[in-house]
């Protein structure tokens, strides 16, 4: 198996190093071409207005589009953003994912947070909290059509999605030495 992730600004290394402890290949895609030969791809957090604008001005939006229409595709903070068919302000994004976010929903980077939770469709997922890291994040305002909701914060909102083979987390899941959403998403690559 053989994961990209997007090169363009943001958090990619961090995915990289927990994706190669797990023996598995990737690779940065920073150009259209990048996404040959590659089985999924993750977007990482990051500023998901600046991933947006250089996605644009490097012609590409519609590769990555295509490209989800086809393979798995993950999502992180910022990549949740550019996953999303609707957000609450305008800027580019790849607009795929059946779900609404809202942009740094926790307030600032100084407002960033750690909490357990519950996510039965991870191993052990009901037994064993998954210690999320939240950072200038995105909310899920609503999940829709095929969409799913996969975790909540204890007051409710939603913070992790799936739709078909994409995935979407308001949190950065390669920030916590814990796997499982890795493996999760090399799940979906490989249904």
């Amino acid at each position: 198996m053989h994961i990209g992730i997007l090169a363009l600004q943001g958090d990619f290394r961090e995915h990289a190093q927990v994706l190669q402890r797990l023996g598995v290949q990737t690779s940065e895609v920073r150009l259209p071409g990048d996404l040959q030969g590659i089985d999924g791809l993750i977007i990482p957090g990051g500023e998901s207005t600046t991933i947006g604008k250089l996605a644009l001005s490097y012609g590409f939006i519609e590769p990555l589009q295509a490209f989800a229409r086809a393979r798995a595709v993950w999502g992180t903070c910022a990549g949740m953003v550019l996953l999303a068919k609707k957000i609450d302000r305008n800027q580019p994004t790849l607009g795929v994912m059946d779900i609404q976010v809202e942009r740094n929903a926790f307030g600032r980077q100084v407002d960033s947070f750690q909490i357990d939770l519950t996510v039965p469709v991870l191993a052990h997922g009901d037994l064993k909290p998954f210690p999320a890291v939240f950072i200038r994040a995105p909310r899920l305002v609503a999940v829709k059509g095929q969409a799913e909701l996969l975790a909540t914060l204890p007051d409710g909102t939603g913070v992790a999605a799936r739709e078909g083979k994409w995935l979407a987390t308001s949190f950065h899941p390669e920030l916590t030495g814990d796997s499982r959403f890795h493996d999760y998403f090399l799940s979906l690559v490989q249904s």
